[in-house]
């Protein structure tokens, strides 16, 4: 047997020394702590912004009809006009005339009408007596058939006369608020000089314009919507909301009520219009506004935290929790995301626990700690 010297002995003892620490202290080594949540259930709102501009549900322009110089203006520019208050007074002095003109033209054919009837009525029986010629009988037609078509224009001139009379009042043809005056007082109005007096907006209810892409239109059909159709059998209907320009969000929702049957290919989008109240008149027509539309209600979905999904190129997965607290590496199909939320089409069963933070330290298989008891996580 082979002698061990003394200087050999106390090395080896050394290196058995170190490595049995070694042994120990890896032993020792504590669990790695990570945060787990549950996946969840729940009903998802699924969302598109596009950028909108609101415009008035009616914009009239109000013209002057007949030319004239405009004597009166009965309104505050600015306010708010019923539908049927006068506005502009334009001078009537030649449509007044004309009227009575007119009027006077109807009488004189009239009396011309009933005397050519008397004057029918009495050759007539001459004739049948054959006191009266053929031609004594045809001029007594004629003169009363010319009576007759007389008085019918005459009719139709007067007509015309107080219609353009009445012209030159200017009525507000619909409920609204009014703009400011175009034109002063003593200006020429009408048809050969300026006709635009003012302008009404009927703004308690507006229309919201925005755009959506083709993409857009087919994912609607994926989901069996159809927009600016109404679908009893539906819970829920494609409403919009809108963030104002101080940002905060319209406390009125509105429903989309159109959309444009064609794509335009310059742009590659097709126009959608929604209809919302505006009591307050707190949007005004021709602002631009953030639209969020309701696409989609997915019932039941399940959910996991965004943090705690990974994407790599060769998807994207979570480390799932087991119930004896050893991680797994779980491959899931993603859906849309929903705040800091994002919903999980495959691969995830709702109430498994999935690591949200601490991820970065594990590996499939490896058993870890949770930062919280399950039950303190469950409550």
């Amino acid at each position: 047997m082979r002698h061990i010297s003394h200087n050999t002995l106390l090395p080896l003892l050394a290196i058995c020394l170190l490595a049995l620490c070694c042994a120990c202290k890896k032993k020792a080594e504590p669990l790695p702590v990570v945060a787990v949540t549950p996946s969840t259930q729940e009903d998802v709102e699924i969302y598109g912004e596009y950028v909108g501009r609101a415009r008035a549900q009616q914009f009239v322009e109000v013209r002057a009809r007949v030319e004239g110089y405009l004597e009166k203006m009965l309104f505050e520019e600015g306010s708010y006009v019923p539908k049927g208050q006068t506005l502009f007074v334009i001078n009537r002095d030649q449509y007044k005339a004309k009227a009575e003109k007119a009027e006077a033209q109807l009488k004189k054919d009239e009396a011309n009408e009933q005397k050519a009837k008397r004057d029918l009525d009495r050759i007539r029986p001459l004739y049948e007596q054959n006191a009266a010629s053929q031609l004594d009988l045809d001029n007594a037609i004629a003169a009363y058939e010319t009576a007759k078509a007389s008085v019918a224009m005459s009719k139709a001139d007067l007509a015309q006369a107080q219609l353009e009379l009445g012209y030159t009042t200017v009525s507000s043809p619909i409920s609204g608020h009014i703009s400011e005056r175009n034109v002063d007082l003593g200006t020429l109005v009408g048809p050969g000089a300026k006709s635009l007096l003012a302008t009404i907006v009927k703004s308690d209810t507006v229309l919201i314009d925005f755009s959506m892409t083709a993409l857009d239109y087919l994912r609607c059909k994926e989901r069996n919507l159809e927009l600016g159709r109404k679908d009893e059998t539906r819970s829920w209907n494609p409403f919009v909301t809108i963030t104002l320009a101080d940002n905060t969000v319209y406390p009125y929702k509105g429903l989309v009520d159109f959309a444009e049957p064609q794509v335009d290919p310059n742009t590659g989008t097709f126009s959608v219009r929604a209809e919302m109240p505006n009591p307050e008149r707190s949007i005004l027509p021709g602002q631009f506004t953030k639209v969020k539309l309701l696409l989609d209600v997915r019932e039941d979905a399940t959910v996991v935290p965004r943090k705690a999904v990974i994407i790599e190129k060769g998807g994207a997965f979570v480390y799932v929790m087991r119930p004896d607290s050893v991680v797994e590496k779980r491959f899931i199909e993603i859906g849309p995301e929903i705040g800091n939320n994002i919903v999980v089409e495959r691969g995830i069963a709702p109430g498994e626990y999935i690591v949200d933070e601490g991820y970065h330290k594990l590996s499939p298989g490896l058993k870890v700690r949770p930062a919280t008891p399950k039950a303190e996580a469950e409550e």
